[in-house]
């Protein structure tokens, strides 16, 4: 696989199912357009697809519960409203599209009503005057000529998004035979708090959704679940969160299902879960029960919300590396994840599911696939689509697995990915962001570019990461550069066992707390490599705290409010312990892990005299490598490869 090599990785959105009709939503990089582009297909469950809309960027298919009515988004090339992504519906047999919306930042993904004709939506409506929008006096300000922002919070501003409290996230009913013009709708909720997952109640009375305690009247991550009359009015808090919550659901006798997130013991490495309740609508809030284990069980929320499906309910799970299909006992309480059966299970990813009375279909994604629709039956997985196959035409390399222990016995886990030849090769130990994510089964284009470019790649999930229990999550709790320093090392150590594997030329390289791994072991343990690619890093936690979207919370959970402890754990201040070639890497608009991180660190390097590098791309934020723009993402993995090459 070449850096340009990234426009075949084609991911198909969750399916929309509904009888014979399977639609799901491609997105794919696009180097002539400099920009994801995006088509709905319709998938055959015999196998097989075809075009169902052209895009150019089409997104989040729904299917009506009566089966004739298709909703999905919409954007198109301009500016404002029309190239934000509006909600669009169609006939399920063919058709027009007809517009239903022209909010200016665009829609979010539809949710039918059982009626088969109400939509609801959430959408960011800007203050008059903002991002593009006629002022109170009928006129357009330029970004750089719009009124100054009073800020009051700490939850201003969040990456990949920009500032929120001139925009908030509020929520819509759409009548799609009696809509009004697509500019006159009015939001059901208010802009004092971001309403999030909308779901109808079975009556169609009342759409619940999710939103802040007391309705956003200070800072905090936790999530209520409330519902409010479709028809307007207040709105109501139906069930208390313990901490975040999120993708409720109804199954068919009322019982509302959802994720959640336990703040009580760790407000980042915590857990997903699987709730359940039943609201009393008008009486206040209830309380719900966990039917998950917090220390084995993780739930893959980005998968799609709970599936009840009678007695149990479907959630994907995340499990060492892998994203399983379990199923829960609606009568569970704290079940742990040997006693959820399993619907699905193997090395690969289960990225999205939905199922439509007892037709299970999946978008998986494996060592060789980005993602493939799958349909999952008694009969075994039948893959109905090919959509990676021009990736595998490139050669994608066999994912190795290997496991060892750290120097106190701890078991680690992680992959080889070896490039083609007899080697000896140079090695690059390539470590996740996070911490608490997971290194999966899956295609990784940042080791299948590297290693067709003639390296090894050691990729694992050390102490901290996601897929390994509750306890393995928790380690590194003020504990950055410890046992993850131990786990890293040893996975790298394992695999230069192998006499294909030139443990004389090693590299070390990660992004985010990869890129704080990346600092930290070059600093301490700079002997053992040639040179270092510390991109988007945390370098010092004391700016960090102040000048992140998340800082405020964030260093908090993870390093503690000590000024003194916060120095020690940062690996600017052991800069001048450097001494192999650096590259500092970060992007402009990166407010997750801001640029100062970087400017700081290369500024300490040069002083220090280490040979340091410092990369900068206009324009992006902290998801660059995975969702930047084409281009800047070719030019990215050119310059990493340059830099290999100079230093390996």
């Amino acid at each position: 696989m070449r850096p340009a090599d990234i426009e075949d990785l084609v991911v198909p959105g969750r399916p929309a199912l509904h009888g014979n009709l399977l639609l799901t939503a491609l997105k794919r990089p696009d180097l002539k357009a400099n920009a994801t582009r995006g088509e709905v297909r319709r998938v055959a469950l015999g196998g097989g697809e075809a075009a169902w809309t052209h895009g150019p960027r089409d997104s989040a298919p729904a299917i009506s519960p009566d089966g004739r009515w298709v909703a999905f988004l919409r954007a198109g090339e301009g500016k404002g409203a029309d190239g934000s992504p509006q909600l669009h519906v169609m006939p399920s047999d063919g058709g027009e599209a007809r517009r239903l919306t022209s909010l200016h930042l665009g829609a979010g993904e539809p949710e039918w009503a059982p009626d088969s004709r109400r939509i609801a939506f959430t959408a960011r409506v800007p203050e008059p005057g903002r991002y593009g929008s006629p002022g109170a006096d009928g006129e357009t300000p330029e970004p750089a000529a719009e009124a100054p922002r009073r800020i009051t919070r700490l939850d201003y501003r969040i990456d990949d998004v920009g500032f929120l409290r001139d925009r908030m996230q509020r929520l819509f009913v759409v009548d799609t035979v009696a809509a009004p013009e697509p500019g006159d709708l009015e939001p059901l909720t208010g802009d004092g708090f971001d309403a999030a997952h909308p779901v109808w109640t079975p009556d169609g009375t009342r759409v619940v959704f999710t939103a802040p305690p007391d309705w956003g009247a200070a800072e905090t991550d936790s999530r209520d679940i409330c519902a409010i009359s479709a028809e307007g009015g207040e709105p109501e808090v139906v069930v208390r969160g313990e901490g975040y919550s999120e993708r409720p659901v109804f199954g068919d006798d009322g019982t509302l299902f959802y994720f959640g997130q336990s703040f009580e013991e760790h407000h980042e490495a915590a857990p997903t879960g699987l709730y359940a309740a039943t609201p009393e609508f008008g009486a206040g809030p209830v309380k719900a029960r966990r039917l998950t284990d917090a220390e084995t069980v993780d739930c893959e929320a980005a998968a799609g919300p709970p599936a009840p499906r009678g007695d149990d309910v479907l959630v994907a799970v995340r499990h060492r590396g892998a994203v399983e299909l379990r199923a829960v006992a609606v009568d569970a309480v704290e079940a742990p994840l040997a006693d959820l059966a399993v619907v699905y299970a193997d090395h690969t990813v289960v990225r999205s599911f939905t199922l439509a009375g007892a037709v299970l279909v999946a978008v998986i994604a494996t060592p060789s696939t980005a993602g493939e629709v799958v349909l999952l039956g008694d009969g075994g997985p039948r893959v109905l689509t090919g959509y990676s196959a021009p990736l595998r035409d490139k050669g994608i390399r066999p994912m190795i697995e290997l496991e060892t222990t750290a120097p106190d016995g701890y078991p680690v886990h992680g992959w080889l990915v070896l490039p083609e030849g007899e080697g000896p090769h140079p090695v690059l130990r390539v470590v996740h962001g996070g911490p608490f994510t997971q290194q999966e089964w899956k295609v990784f284009d940042e080791a299948q570019v590297y290693a067709s470019a003639g390296y090894a790649v050691v990729v694992g999930n050390p102490r901290g990461s996601a897929g390994y229990g509750q306890a393995h999550g928790h380690a590194i709790t003020h504990a950055f550069g410890t046992v993850d320093v131990d786990d890293v090392l040893a996975l790298l150590d394992k695999a230069l066992e192998r006499p294909d594997l030139d443990a004389s030329r090693v590299g070390i390289m990660g992004g985010s707390y990869g890129g704080f791994m990346t600092s930290w072991l070059a600093a301490h343990h700079g002997e053992r490599f040639k040179a270092a690619w510390s991109e988007r890093a945390v370098n010092a936690w004391d700016s960090m705290f102040g000048s992140s979207d998340i800082g405020y919370y964030f260093v908090d959970a993870y390093i503690g409010t000590d000024p003194e402890v916060q120095r020690d754990r940062s690996p600017l201040s052991y800069a001048a312990q450097i001494e192999i070639p650096f590259a500092v890497v970060h992007s402009e608009q990166d407010w997750r892990c801001p640029l100062e991180q970087a400017e700081r660190m290369f500024v300490a390097l040069r002083c220090a005299g280490t040979p340091a590098e410092m990369l900068v791309f206009p324009g992006e934020g902290h998801e660059l490598s995975r969702s930047g723009r084409p281009r800047h993402r070719v030019q990215r993995f050119e310059a990493v490869l340059e830099w290999w090459a100079r230093h390996l």
